[in-house]
């Protein structure tokens, strides 16, 4: 039996009573303040058995800075966050009126649309790092390359051999008449 709804509130399915991903549209910049935000509303409001997760997707990037490899943390998704919950109409309005929610990605702002599982599955994998690792060796052996950065900047050469896993490249570099093999990283190359 299904209850009559007013007309801000958007049409659920109350028998459908599964746990689902939606994912929330936010001032950008404020992800973690409305990720803490709907904790705190959670657990003041007692619906930790209706909204499970609340999670602002994040995915770790390598960067070369002065020479050296640091990882960073960056958002995969800026302006969003994700929550996991069973969609009701009281679920619906606490998310929707956290401060700095904007609203539910969906056919307009207030009609929520679950996101799908192989959805969730390929963004928890990025989060994990089990896809790719932040970055990507986007040469060939035997490319022709200029060095942009480390001991061998603005030096050209050609790359003899990959290492994708750990995003590193040999390079061919003349060093007094005779090709020398450098090891560097991907980052520090870019094509001629």
């Amino acid at each position: 039996m299904k209850e009559q709804k007013n007309n801000n509130e958007p049409a659920m399915h109350e028998e459908k009573e599964t746990k689902q991903w939606f994912a929330l549209h936010t001032y950008s910049g404020y992800e973690d303040a409305v990720s803490r935000y709907l904790r705190q509303r959670i657990d003041s409001l007692g619906v930790d058995d209706r909204i499970f997760n609340v999670i602002v997707p994040k995915a770790k990037k390598v960067k070369i800075k002065n020479g050296k490899r640091t990882e960073t943390e960056e958002k995969i998704y800026p302006g969003y966050v994700l929550v996991e919950m069973i969609m009701s109409p009281d679920t619906w309005y606490i998310v929707r009126n956290t401060p700095r929610v904007t609203g539910f990605v969906g056919a307009d702002s207030t009609t929520p649309t679950p996101l799908s599982k192989e959805e969730v599955d390929s963004l928890m994998m990025k989060m994990r790092g089990e896809e790719e690792a932040g970055f990507k060796v986007e040469f060939s052996v035997g490319e022709l390359v200029k060095i942009v950065d480390g001991p061998f900047k603005d030096s050209d050469g050609k790359i003899s051999e990959i290492d994708e896993a750990k995003g590193r490249v040999k390079v061919l570099v003349p060093i007094f008449g005779r090709d020398t093999a450098v090891e560097i990283d991907a980052l520090q190359i870019q094509k001629v």
